[in-house]
Protein backbone atom coordinates (compact mmCIF):
# COMPACT_ATOMS: atom_id res chain seq x y z
CA UNK A 1 0.00 0.00 0.00
CA UNK A 2 1.50 3.31 -1.14
CA UNK A 3 1.97 6.42 1.63
CA UNK A 4 3.98 9.37 1.65
CA UNK A 5 5.39 11.01 4.75
CA UNK A 6 2.75 14.04 4.59
CA UNK A 7 0.19 11.53 5.22
CA UNK A 8 1.64 10.25 8.48
CA UNK A 9 2.51 13.78 9.18
CA UNK A 10 -1.05 14.34 8.87
CA UNK A 11 -1.99 11.86 10.83
CA UNK A 12 0.24 13.01 13.85
CA UNK A 13 -0.74 16.41 13.46
CA UNK A 14 -4.90 15.55 13.74
CA UNK A 15 -4.00 13.15 16.52
CA UNK A 16 -2.04 16.35 18.50
CA UNK A 17 -4.68 18.95 17.82
CA UNK A 18 -7.92 16.56 17.65
CA UNK A 19 -9.30 19.12 14.93
CA UNK A 20 -8.76 18.22 10.99
CA UNK A 21 -8.86 22.29 10.65
CA UNK A 22 -6.13 22.80 13.31
CA UNK A 23 -4.11 19.93 12.01
CA UNK A 24 -4.40 21.60 8.76
CA UNK A 25 -2.97 24.61 9.80
CA UNK A 26 -0.13 23.63 11.42
CA UNK A 27 1.07 21.74 8.46
CA UNK A 28 -0.21 24.37 6.55
CA UNK A 29 -2.71 22.60 4.04
CA UNK A 30 -6.31 23.84 3.15
CA UNK A 31 -8.74 21.87 5.00
CA UNK A 32 -9.95 20.74 1.86
CA UNK A 33 -6.61 18.83 0.65
CA UNK A 34 -6.41 17.79 4.48
CA UNK A 35 -9.52 15.68 4.09
CA UNK A 36 -9.00 14.82 1.28
CA UNK A 37 -5.74 13.43 1.96
CA UNK A 38 -7.25 11.43 5.17
CA UNK A 39 -9.77 10.01 3.26
CA UNK A 40 -8.07 8.67 0.11
CA UNK A 41 -5.26 6.94 3.09
CA UNK A 42 -8.17 5.21 4.95
CA UNK A 43 -9.63 3.94 1.28
CA UNK A 44 -6.52 2.57 0.46
CA UNK A 45 -5.95 0.73 4.32
CA UNK A 46 -8.95 0.41 4.49
CA UNK A 47 -9.52 0.98 7.80
CA UNK A 48 -11.45 4.05 10.13
CA UNK A 49 -8.52 5.40 11.66
CA UNK A 50 -10.20 8.53 13.39
CA UNK A 51 -13.54 8.98 15.55
CA UNK A 52 -15.54 11.74 14.58
CA UNK A 53 -17.86 13.51 16.76
CA UNK A 54 -18.92 17.29 17.81
CA UNK A 55 -15.64 17.69 20.33
CA UNK A 56 -13.12 16.77 17.78
CA UNK A 57 -11.27 13.98 16.41
CA UNK A 58 -9.63 10.68 18.37
CA UNK A 59 -7.83 7.70 17.47
CA UNK A 60 -9.71 4.35 16.66
CA UNK A 61 -7.92 1.40 18.34
CA UNK A 62 -6.68 0.67 14.85
CA UNK A 63 -5.84 5.11 14.64
CA UNK A 64 -3.81 4.40 17.86
CA UNK A 65 -1.63 1.26 16.21
CA UNK A 66 -1.35 3.10 12.83
CA UNK A 67 0.05 6.44 14.49
CA UNK A 68 2.32 4.29 16.89
CA UNK A 69 4.09 3.55 13.58
CA UNK A 70 3.95 6.52 11.66
CA UNK A 71 5.70 8.52 14.56
CA UNK A 72 8.14 5.85 14.42
CA UNK A 73 8.37 6.22 10.73
CA UNK A 74 8.60 9.95 11.24
CA UNK A 75 11.42 10.49 14.29
CA UNK A 76 13.50 7.96 11.55
CA UNK A 77 13.01 10.37 8.75
CA UNK A 78 13.93 13.33 11.15
CA UNK A 79 16.87 11.26 11.84
CA UNK A 80 17.83 10.48 8.66
CA UNK A 81 17.36 14.22 7.39
CA UNK A 82 19.97 15.40 10.29
CA UNK A 83 22.45 12.73 9.11
CA UNK A 84 22.57 14.03 5.64
CA UNK A 85 22.98 17.52 6.91
CA UNK A 86 25.64 16.05 8.69
CA UNK A 87 27.44 14.03 6.02
CA UNK A 88 27.15 16.79 3.46
CA UNK A 89 29.06 18.97 5.77
CA UNK A 90 26.17 21.27 6.42
CA UNK A 91 26.60 20.49 10.32
CA UNK A 92 29.63 19.76 12.44
CA UNK A 93 29.82 17.03 14.73
CA UNK A 94 32.12 17.05 17.85
CA UNK A 95 32.62 14.01 19.74
CA UNK A 96 34.60 13.92 23.20
CA UNK A 97 36.71 10.67 23.82
CA UNK A 98 38.53 11.01 27.43
CA UNK A 99 41.51 8.20 27.20
CA UNK A 100 44.80 7.66 29.55
CA UNK A 101 48.16 9.00 28.82
CA UNK A 102 49.31 6.09 27.23
CA UNK A 103 46.52 5.67 24.88
CA UNK A 104 46.33 9.23 23.54
CA UNK A 105 50.19 9.40 23.21
CA UNK A 106 50.67 5.78 21.59
CA UNK A 107 47.27 4.30 20.12
CA UNK A 108 44.96 6.57 19.08
CA UNK A 109 47.01 9.01 16.81
CA UNK A 110 47.55 6.28 14.45
CA UNK A 111 44.03 5.08 14.97
CA UNK A 112 41.94 7.80 14.54
CA UNK A 113 43.34 9.00 10.96
CA UNK A 114 41.42 6.82 8.57
CA UNK A 115 38.25 7.62 11.22
CA UNK A 116 38.30 11.31 10.63
CA UNK A 117 39.19 11.13 7.30
CA UNK A 118 35.66 8.88 6.34
CA UNK A 119 34.02 11.15 8.48
CA UNK A 120 35.06 14.96 7.70
CA UNK A 121 32.16 16.09 9.21
CA UNK A 122 33.42 14.90 12.49
CA UNK A 123 35.38 17.61 15.18
CA UNK A 124 36.97 15.21 17.59
CA UNK A 125 38.04 16.69 21.02
CA UNK A 126 40.81 14.66 22.68
CA UNK A 127 40.60 14.66 26.78
CA UNK A 128 44.19 13.55 29.07
CA UNK A 129 42.73 11.82 32.35
CA UNK A 130 43.41 9.37 35.03
CA UNK A 131 41.29 5.80 34.22
CA UNK A 132 39.37 6.80 37.31
CA UNK A 133 38.56 10.04 36.04
CA UNK A 134 38.02 8.63 32.78
CA UNK A 135 35.15 6.27 33.65
CA UNK A 136 33.34 9.41 36.00
CA UNK A 137 33.68 11.51 32.55
CA UNK A 138 31.75 8.55 30.61
CA UNK A 139 29.30 8.12 33.77
CA UNK A 140 29.09 11.64 34.01
CA UNK A 141 27.92 12.44 30.33
CA UNK A 142 31.03 14.86 30.08
CA UNK A 143 32.47 12.51 27.01
CA UNK A 144 30.66 9.31 25.17
CA UNK A 145 33.41 7.60 24.76
CA UNK A 146 36.52 6.55 27.38
CA UNK A 147 39.67 4.66 26.84
CA UNK A 148 41.23 3.61 30.36
CA UNK A 149 42.72 1.19 32.43
CA UNK A 150 40.91 -2.64 32.23
CA UNK A 151 42.34 -3.38 35.46
CA UNK A 152 39.49 -1.14 37.01
CA UNK A 153 35.46 -1.92 37.92
CA UNK A 154 33.37 0.51 35.39
CA UNK A 155 30.42 0.96 37.83
CA UNK A 156 28.45 -0.29 35.26
CA UNK A 157 29.68 0.93 32.41
CA UNK A 158 29.88 -0.95 28.77
CA UNK A 159 33.29 -2.16 28.55
CA UNK A 160 34.78 -3.32 25.25
CA UNK A 161 38.75 -4.42 24.26
CA UNK A 162 40.76 -1.72 22.87
CA UNK A 163 44.66 -2.95 23.29
CA UNK A 164 46.85 -4.71 25.40
CA UNK A 165 49.92 -2.27 26.81
CA UNK A 166 53.17 -2.87 29.67
CA UNK A 167 54.98 0.40 31.43
CA UNK A 168 58.48 -0.05 30.82
CA UNK A 169 61.88 1.42 31.80
CA UNK A 170 63.99 3.02 29.48
CA UNK A 171 67.29 4.00 30.21
CA UNK A 172 70.97 4.41 28.46
CA UNK A 173 72.66 1.44 26.96
CA UNK A 174 75.30 2.45 29.79
CA UNK A 175 73.13 2.44 32.76
CA UNK A 176 73.71 -0.35 35.53
CA UNK A 177 69.61 -1.19 34.99
CA UNK A 178 70.69 -1.94 31.25
CA UNK A 179 72.13 -5.09 32.07
CA UNK A 180 68.63 -6.18 33.75
CA UNK A 181 66.00 -8.17 31.74
CA UNK A 182 63.55 -7.28 34.21
CA UNK A 183 63.33 -4.52 37.08
CA UNK A 184 60.71 -3.44 39.47
CA UNK A 185 59.94 0.12 39.96
CA UNK A 186 61.18 -0.05 43.78
CA UNK A 187 64.87 -0.64 42.32
CA UNK A 188 64.77 2.06 39.94
CA UNK A 189 63.83 5.12 42.15
CA UNK A 190 67.59 5.41 43.52
CA UNK A 191 68.24 6.88 40.11
CA UNK A 192 67.18 10.41 38.49
CA UNK A 193 64.29 10.60 36.58
CA UNK A 194 62.96 12.43 33.20
CA UNK A 195 59.35 12.86 33.50
CA UNK A 196 56.31 14.62 32.22
CA UNK A 197 54.89 17.69 33.51
CA UNK A 198 53.10 16.75 36.98
CA UNK A 199 49.67 17.60 35.78
CA UNK A 200 49.93 14.79 32.86
CA UNK A 201 47.52 11.73 34.02
CA UNK A 202 50.29 9.25 33.77
CA UNK A 203 53.25 10.96 35.54
CA UNK A 204 50.10 10.87 37.76
CA UNK A 205 50.30 7.54 37.98
CA UNK A 206 53.46 7.36 37.89
CA UNK A 207 54.33 9.10 41.29
CA UNK A 208 51.51 7.70 42.82
CA UNK A 209 52.91 4.10 42.29
CA UNK A 210 56.31 5.58 43.46
CA UNK A 211 55.15 6.91 46.86
CA UNK A 212 53.24 3.35 47.88
CA UNK A 213 57.13 2.44 48.41
CA UNK A 214 57.84 5.96 50.33
CA UNK A 215 60.28 6.75 47.61
CA UNK A 216 59.38 9.56 45.62
CA UNK A 217 60.36 10.33 42.61
CA UNK A 218 64.19 12.34 41.71
CA UNK A 219 62.45 14.78 38.91
CA UNK A 220 65.53 15.74 37.13
CA UNK A 221 63.59 17.34 34.54
CA UNK A 222 59.99 17.06 33.08
CA UNK A 223 59.52 17.13 29.43
CA UNK A 224 56.76 17.99 27.15
CA UNK A 225 56.51 14.38 25.13
CA UNK A 226 57.96 10.52 25.15
CA UNK A 227 60.00 11.46 22.28
CA UNK A 228 61.52 14.41 24.28
CA UNK A 229 61.95 12.35 27.29
CA UNK A 230 63.74 9.35 25.53
CA UNK A 231 65.84 12.16 23.41
CA UNK A 232 67.11 13.19 27.52
CA UNK A 233 67.57 9.48 28.61
CA UNK A 234 70.01 8.92 25.35
CA UNK A 235 71.99 11.94 26.86
CA UNK A 236 72.31 9.95 30.23
CA UNK A 237 70.20 12.47 32.01
CA UNK A 238 68.06 10.55 33.53
CA UNK A 239 65.74 7.05 33.26
CA UNK A 240 62.28 7.18 32.44
CA UNK A 241 59.08 5.15 32.48
CA UNK A 242 57.51 4.95 29.17
CA UNK A 243 54.87 2.56 27.62
CA UNK A 244 56.36 -0.52 25.69
CA UNK A 245 54.76 0.59 22.60
CA UNK A 246 56.47 4.37 22.24
CA UNK A 247 59.90 3.04 24.12
CA UNK A 248 59.91 -0.08 21.49
CA UNK A 249 59.99 2.36 18.54
CA UNK A 250 62.10 5.37 20.04
CA UNK A 251 65.09 2.23 21.61
CA UNK A 252 65.15 2.23 17.24
CA UNK A 253 66.34 5.15 16.85
CA UNK A 254 68.67 6.52 19.72
CA UNK A 255 71.40 4.44 22.03
CA UNK A 256 68.66 3.68 24.69
CA UNK A 257 67.54 0.19 26.23
CA UNK A 258 64.65 -1.14 27.33
CA UNK A 259 64.11 -3.08 30.58
CA UNK A 260 60.81 -4.72 31.58
CA UNK A 261 58.89 -4.31 35.12
CA UNK A 262 57.60 -6.72 37.42
CA UNK A 263 55.65 -4.86 38.57
CA UNK A 264 51.62 -6.05 38.37
CA UNK A 265 50.52 -2.67 37.67
CA UNK A 266 52.69 -2.23 35.11
CA UNK A 267 50.76 -4.76 32.45
CA UNK A 268 47.45 -3.15 31.63
CA UNK A 269 44.72 -4.15 29.06
CA UNK A 270 43.57 -0.45 27.79
CA UNK A 271 39.57 -1.03 27.10
CA UNK A 272 36.94 1.40 25.33
CA UNK A 273 33.97 2.24 27.78
CA UNK A 274 30.46 3.86 26.93
CA UNK A 275 27.53 4.23 29.35
CA UNK A 276 25.36 2.44 27.16
CA UNK A 277 25.07 1.59 22.86
CA UNK A 278 21.72 2.73 23.19
CA UNK A 279 22.89 6.60 24.49
CA UNK A 280 25.69 7.09 22.02
CA UNK A 281 25.06 9.57 19.18
CA UNK A 282 25.15 7.67 15.40
CA UNK A 283 28.70 9.44 14.88
CA UNK A 284 29.59 8.15 17.87
CA UNK A 285 28.89 4.40 17.54
CA UNK A 286 30.37 4.52 14.18
CA UNK A 287 33.56 5.52 16.19
CA UNK A 288 33.31 2.80 18.78
CA UNK A 289 32.87 0.60 16.37
CA UNK A 290 35.71 1.48 14.58
CA UNK A 291 38.28 1.93 17.39
CA UNK A 292 37.32 -1.75 19.04
CA UNK A 293 37.67 -3.61 15.25
CA UNK A 294 40.94 -2.47 15.83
Amino acid sequence: MHFDLADLRLLAAIASSGSLSKAAASIPVAVSAASTRLRLFEERCGLSLFTRTAAGMSPTPAGRLVLERARSVLSEAEQLKEALKELSGQRRITLRLSATTVANSTFLPATLGPFLADYPEVDLQLIEQKSVEVLHAVQSGDCEIGVYDGNLPTGGLLSLPFRDDKLVMLVPRDHPLANRQVTQLRDALGYPFVCLPAERAMQRFTEEMATKYAMPLQVRVRAPSFDAIAQLVAQRVGIALLPEAAASRLALELPVSLVALEDAWASRELRLCIHSWEALSPHARQLVTFLSSR
